[in-house]
């Protein structure tokens, strides 16, 4: 659930009543895309995980960026040397993502966004992409590689020059419940400390 907690609705004391009412059918329904992250040998799937926040393609053990080349739907968009680029769900855009420069995601959006690490080019710019699009990642043939690629901060190993990873949404989501009341913008004031200092609207509730 991550250390602040975005997917926590509820405070410890109040536990018990609103899971009462979630069990006696008070709650709203959401429902949150994964990732799914092939690794493609030799035209051969070799590994593959799947991730509820992120995967990460990053540079492993050397200091030195790697060279990736990225397509969208078979489409070439763009070549980079860089320490990584992040491919994240709305979910995971206010995680690793956030933390890279990425935008926050409203949950209901369908769509991705690419974040680079430490662009060598400083235009390089995170992108939102539909989250229908299949995205294929593969590496600059010009240098020796040493990279990463990990899905929610679990490696995958170490992958060679000449892979390839497709990244693709699930096509079935999980399903979170919230208590009544649920508000995503109340969760990011609070966890994010914005408006902090500010007078609060009188017609806004923040309990």
């Amino acid at each position: 659930l991550g250390r602040l907690g975005f997917l926590v609705d509820i405070s410890p004391n109040e536990l018990p009543d609103k899971l009462q009412r979630i069990l006696q059918g008070y709650y709203s329904e959401e429902k949150r895309y994964l990732l799914r992250a092939k690794i493609i040998r030799e035209n051969q799937v070799i590994h593959e995980e799947t991730a509820v926040n992120e995967v990460v393609i990053h540079r492993w053990v050397t200091p030195s960026m790697i060279e990736i080349i990225t397509k969208i739907d078979n489409v070439f968009l763009n070549s980079q040397r860089s320490d990584g680029l992040i491919i994240s769900t709305p979910t995971g855009s206010t995680a690793y993502s956030l933390s890279a420069g990425g935008p926050i995601l409203h949950p209901s959006l369908d769509a991705l966004v690419l974040v680079p690490l430490n662009p060598h080019t400083l235009s390089n710019r995170p992108i939102v992409i539909a989250d229908s699009a299949e995205i294929e990642i593969s590496f600059c043939q010009t240098k020796q590689i040493n990279a990463l690629v990990t899905c929610d901060h679990i490696e995958i190993p170490e992958v060679l020059i000449s892979d390839k990873i497709l990244i693709k949404k699930e096509p079935k989501p999980i399903r979170i419940l919230h208590p009544e009341g649920h508000d995503f913008f109340h969760i990011l004031r609070n966890k994010l400390n914005w408006s902090s200092g500010y007078p609060t609207p009188p017609h806004v509730s923040e309990s």
